[in-house]
């Protein structure tokens, strides 16, 4: 099951669909580094990256949505500190699970369908506004 951007989720924001692209790469290769049993520390270290670049792309996010004057900002600001908080609870059941892939594989959609809706329920807004 390949994770992938479609264009569908375009924002018609060329950084953001650039960035939101690289975070369905970056969940794609987290999903099969479970699925085909690569090592608890590269899944691990796939996960710590994803969470760093998430972070990243929200606080650019949020800073093209300031220079834009973008109503909806504290709206997504709640979102994105909810999603991060989400991803930190991954990463610790991970952490406790003792590396179990099944949490990885399970999780690892959550973390796509948030993509999704999020993107094409509120990100799609920001360019629409633009």
């Amino acid at each position: 099951m390949a994770i992938v951007w479609t264009q569908d989720l375009s924002v018609g924001v060329n950084s953001i669909d650039k960035q939101h692209q690289q975070l369905f790469k970056m969940a794609d290769e987290l999903f099969e580094a479970g699925k085909n049993g690569k090592s608890r520390e590269l899944v691990g270290e796939l996960l710590s990256f994803l969470d760093a670049y998430t972070k990243q792309h929200f606080s650019d996010e949020e800073a093209y949505m300031k220079s834009i004057n973008y109503p909806g900002l504290a709206e997504q600001q709640t979102a994105h500190k909810n999603f991060i908080a989400e991803l930190a609870k991954l990463k610790a059941s991970y952490d406790t699970s003792g590396g179990n892939i099944a949490v990885i594989i399970g999780a690892n959609q959550m973390v796509v369908d948030w993509l999704t809706k999020h993107i094409s329920g509120m990100d799609k807004k920001i360019g629409a506004h633009a």
